[in-house]
């Protein structure tokens, strides 16, 4: 049970968000109910999470779980993205990028013995791994979507010109990439600089030597920061083949 302490603390770091949906309502931005929104679902999830990891800690059978748990944060980030591209055929794509790079991404943290092959290490791993690559693989789908309306009489205009449907989208598909990939690398840039990572942070508070939590925090900035490449490479692609017909040409609507 956590001590009334901790609830007034918990209750204190809302004040910035009390903040930011007043300066909304001031400002009239119309933001605030997602604001609001954002941090009633947050404090929910979470919560529900730790009990859940709790329970699972505590079954006796927490190195069988923990992989299904890991399966089915892929699959629900797989529903995600097909949701905002609008389309199911999305979902398999997503979810072998995303899945199949996490896998990657475990098996070399410990495969190799970064961490202990613990249930909860796995579980905190494969979060900070399509956390990570899931907001990438959004805005990728997003952009596509966006930018094949936008674009939509020079996609055209390729098509009567003889390119095919890959060739035609190519630049839109790289756009859309570039920019979703872009808050990655600029996270990636600036580590150590203006920002210390989560992972780092952790280890140091729980008493890590700082080289021994930079190496292990290294490790796994590369790994997500190639996992997020991956996933939202792959997506935007299967994504703007979505949008042409079997004949070469775009679709009425998508």
């Amino acid at each position: 049970m956590l001590d009334v302490s901790v609830l007034i603390v918990l209750g204190s770091s809302l004040a910035l968000v009390a903040a930011a949906v007043g300066v909304s309502i001031y400002l009239r931005l119309g933001i605030e109910r997602s604001i609001a929104w954002a941090s009633v679902r947050a404090a929910v999830q979470l919560t529900t999470v730790g009990v859940l990891l709790s329970l699972l800690l505590e079954s006796g059978w927490d190195y069988l779980l923990a992989p299904l748990w890991i399966v089915a944060m892929v699959g629900i980030a797989g529903v995600i993205v097909s949701r905002r591209a609008g389309t199911r055929a999305v979902a398999p794509a997503a979810m072998l990028a995303i899945g199949g790079s996490t896998a990657l991404s475990l098996a070399i943290v410990f495969g190799f013995g970064v961490l202990p092959s613990e249930p909860i290490q796995m579980i905190v791993i494969a979060g900070i791994t399509i956390g990570n690559a899931l907001p990438a693989t959004v805005v990728a789908v997003d952009q596509i979507m966006v930018k094949m309306t936008t674009d939509r009489p020079q996609v055209e205009g390729l098509l009567a010109l003889g390119f095919n449907a890959r060739q035609a989208a190519r630049f839109v598909v790289r756009e859309s990439a570039r920019l979703a990939l872009l808050p990655q690398i600029e996270r990636t840039k600036i580590v150590g600089l203006v920002a210390l990572p989560g992972a780092m942070t952790g280890l140091l508070l729980a008493g890590v030597a700082p080289i021994d939590a930079v190496v292990i925090q290294l490790i796994v900035m590369y790994l997500v920061l190639g996992t997020v490449a991956v996933s939202a490479t792959v997506v935007t692609v299967v994504t703007a083949s979505n949008v042409f017909t079997p004949d070469q040409r775009l679709k009425a609507t998508f």
